[in-house]
């Protein structure tokens, strides 16, 4: 690595002062780091210490913003989800997960800096407390509040320019300062705490360009916030660079590449991949399901049954898993699940119409394939009767079961349902509901519900006091072997030959044609788990039912499942959204969460 080249400005003295308030453990109520000569080295892998303090809230020059930060001893560090999303760190290329290279009016080249990381349940921890005193910034701990102040900054200059692929909007900067950015469909916005004076601002005339359609700078006594219009689903770039220093935005549809190794068994790559017809940016995560410390599992929105939706940053969040994609399908409307839901051998939700699924244990195993589930019940006269759906949100003609698992009552989903009670069993009620929604059924703990839905046959043979029998089969037979499974569909590959065949898993002609951005999870070769999403291709729309399977065949893969996806699709690493804005996702009932083991 080449020396940091340290820049004039901060030959000033530095000092980082942390307050550790209102607590006993601490060395001391205010600790403060001198300057020293400092040149960035590989960070050493930190030995595990406690945390003093942590929290989720940053407050950066006065702006309150939400961020994760924790403390060890004397030093802070703030997950690097955060310090890209508040100060706009870039995060660069990395093989080591205790070494996290960055980025910050610096070349990325020759001047980057390596910082040492330590890990929560949820979050990668980055060491700021070299790079903040470099910076010369003041940090203080406040109760569940992190406080940054930076030195003042100005915008000494405004520049547009058309550039063949798209715009480029520059801002010359007297010295580094953090920077924010959020995006709607259609507008970007990037916010400093710097000051531009009046004359500057009057200046500059911004005009449209080749893929801006509006072009706004404001400023206050301490901040400067500009607004770009941008096309839907543009993916513009922003960074910065030293001498002078400069925060440069690129209107253009393109994609950052990484390659991060941000956990032990945890990759995170964002990459183009060509189809013979289009470009499509892959954000992806590569799951090592053999890693030490590491675990995958089903999440839900309601631990305590199985309706509920929400946006799957909240779910990760109130499971607290350091990363997650959603899973299944569901109902908008009762919010209940449509598909295969397993966990720890618990069926929340059954499987549906022999659509595919994935499945997995604790020791790395992993089966993608179209799973169908069948039960039977026998009276104690011989009769059989076919049990069609269990534990589900779908609804058609015939019987359905549902036991505890999914939950302690049972709402009547359609009108006119007849409800059997089983209980050791045997049934000991029968019962008619009548509207849809306003008849709630306790699931008794040792046993579970039957629901007929037109369905006389089974009903007149099954009076009160009958005893049954019950047998349950699954196809691929294999699949009873995983405690973990979620199902949704359509299987894509499978022996790394494309099977891709929608009719067959009876989606609609509407959804076979739909192209929308994508979420998928697959098997590779080395046996690590992919978990993905595919955008919109370059300069268009989301990827086709088609163009899913081959991107997935392109990657490699060797088994490949489409999950729900156009809304709801949403990958979620170390506290956000890495795919896209959290205030563009829906709700979502399920997704696969990944969980590891704190490194404190």
């Amino acid at each position: 690595m080449k020396p940091f080249l340290v820049p004039a400005y901060l030959a000033i003295a530095a000092y980082l002062v942390i307050s550790a308030k209102g607590n006993a453990n601490t060395l001391a109520s205010q600790a403060i780091f001198h300057q020293q000569s400092w040149v960035p080295t590989l960070a050493q892998a930190s030995p595990p210490l406690p945390l003093t303090h942590q929290g989720n809230q940053i407050v950066l020059n006065g702006r309150s913003l939400p961020g994760n930060w924790s403390q060890r001893q004397q030093s802070i560090g703030i997950s690097d989800i955060s310090l890209l999303q508040t100060i706009g760190v870039d995060l660069l290329n990395s093989t080591d997960a205790t070494r996290q290279p960055v980025q910050w009016f610096s070349d990325p080249a020759t001047n980057f800096t390596t910082l040492s990381t330590w890990f929560t349940a949820q979050y990668r921890y980055l060491d700021i407390t070299a790079f903040a005193q470099q910076a010369g910034w003041q940090v203080r701990v406040n109760g569940n509040t992190l406080q940054i102040s930076t030195p003042p900054s100005q915008v000494v200059g405004i520049r547009q320019g058309r550039q063949d692929w798209g715009d480029r909007i520059v801002l010359d900067l007297d010295q580094p300062t953090p920077w924010q950015v959020t995006q709607e469909a259609s507008e970007l916005v990037i916010t400093l705490g710097v000051q531009a004076s009046p004359a500057l601002l009057q200046s500059f005339i911004p005009t449209s360009g080749n893929r801006l359609t509006r072009l706004n700078v404001e400023a206050s006594s301490n901040q400067t916030v500009i607004r770009v219009g941008i096309p839907a689903g543009l993916r513009p770039q922003i960074w910065t660079l030293p001498n002078p220093n400069r925060l440069i935005i690129d209107i253009r549809d393109t994609v950052r590449e990484r390659d991060i190794l941000w956990s032990a068994g945890v990759q995170w790559r964002e990459q183009i991949v060509s189809t013979d017809n289009a470009r499509f940016p892959v954000i992806s995560l590569l799951i090592d399901p053999q890693q030490a410390g590491l675990a995958v599992k089903p999440i839900w929105t309601n631990p305590a049954g199985a309706a509920g939706t929400t946006p799957l940053i909240t779910m990760a969040q109130q499971s607290q898993v350091a990363a997650a994609i959603n899973g299944g399908f569901f109902n908008r409307n009762n919010q209940l699940p449509l598909g295969a839901l397993r966990r720890d051998n618990r069926w929340i939700s059954g499987p549906i119409l022999n659509r595919g699924a994935i499945a997995w244990n604790d020791t790395g195993a992993i089966a993608i394939d179209r799973l169908d589930f069948r039960e039977t019940l026998t009276t104690s006269t011989g009769q059989q009767f076919p049990i069609t759906l269990f534990n589900t949100g779908y609804v058609r003609a015939g019987l359905a079961r549902y036991t505890p698992d999914w939950g302690a009552n049972y709402t009547n989903i359609i009108d006119n349902e007849t409800i059997l009670t089983i209980q050791n069993n045997q049934v000991i009620r029968q019962q008619t509901t009548s509207a849809q929604g306003q008849t709630t059924v306790p699931i008794p703990t040792n046993g579970y519900l039957l629901v007929a839905r037109s369905f006389n046959t089974a009903l007149n043979a099954l009076p009160v006091g009958t005893t049954l029998q019950l047998s349950t089969a699954l196809t691929p037979a294999t699949f009873s072997q995983y405690p973990q499974i979620v199902g949704a569909g359509p299987l894509l590959i499978r022996d790394r030959q494309i099977v891709l065949n929608p009719q067959a898993e009876q989606f609609t002609e509407a959804f076979i044609q739909q192209a929308a951005v994508r979420s998928v999870i697959a098997k590779m070769p080395d046996g690590k788990l992919m978990i993905l999403t595919i955008q919109n291709r370059i300069n268009g729309s989301g990827p086709t039912l088609n163009e899913t399977a081959e991107i997935l065949y392109r990657l490699g893969a060797i088994d490949a499942l489409n999950l729900d996806g156009g809304s709801s699709t949403s990958l979620y690493l170390g506290g956000t959204l890495i795919n896209r804005s959290p205030r563009t996702v829906a709700r979502v009932h399920n997704g696969i969460g990944i969980f590891i083991q704190p490194n404190f």
